[in-house]
């Protein structure tokens, strides 16, 4: 007995937003070694996977964690979470304080 395929909006939409965030990422990959906005390009094409994967978000996390920890190391900036607590706090550094 034959069984029939049926494309399910949820099908269709879940293989449209793989191939368009695959191919994303698969440019932001080749713009490592070509001259290119690889860092822009590759959450991108993560951020375009995670509205349908879950491993694509944990990467993306992973993509942000590591990229603001050593932008944090390279610049020597706090960390945004402890500036948003001081900012919520009123505990802002303005000139005529």
């Amino acid at each position: 007995m034959k069984t029939r395929f049926k494309f399910s909006y949820k099908f269709a939409r879940r293989l449209v937003v793989g191939m368009v965030g695959a191919s994303v990422l698969l440019i932001g990959m080749a713009l490592l070694v070509l001259p290119g906005p690889a860092v822009v390009v590759i959450p991108l094409g993560l951020g375009i996977l995670g509205l349908e994967f879950a491993w694509a978000r944990r990467w993306l996390k992973t993509f942000r964690n590591t990229v603001g920890a050593t932008a944090r190391s390279a610049f020597g900036t706090a960390p945004a979470p402890q500036a948003a607590e001081r900012a919520r706090a009123g505990k802002l550094d303005r000139p005529g304080d």
